[in-house]
């Protein structure tokens, strides 16, 4: 998910209202992982989510989760979807193969 601001974000900013939202997704049904993005410019903004299924998350991404974010942002969000086949775990130590 992505979506440009009205007016760019420095680090610092983007890390505040980060860590204001971060909280909302702890325990999330279906949510193995997010990663919160901002481009070097900061004029885009972000997040990849790591999801169970898609169906965790398109029972997230509805449109009171879209208001939220326009709320927040003052901008649209842009969600796109992929899939992942392999992954590679360096924490653990291994490569995962969805086969």
């Amino acid at each position: 998910m992505q979506f440009r601001l009205p007016e760019p974000f420095t680090p610092e900013q983007a890390r505040a209202v980060f860590a204001s939202t971060a909280p909302r997704y702890l325990d999330m049904q279906g949510l193995v992982r997010k990663h919160y993005l901002l481009s070097e410019d900061g004029r885009t903004a972000g997040g990849v989510y790591l999801w169970q299924t898609r169906a965790d998350a398109e029972r997230i991404y509805t449109e009171e989760w879209r208001q939220f974010i326009r709320d927040k942002y003052a901008t649209e969000p842009e969600v796109s979807y992929f899939h992942t086949p392999v992954m590679v775990d360096n924490q653990a130590g291994r490569v995962i193969d969805d086969a």
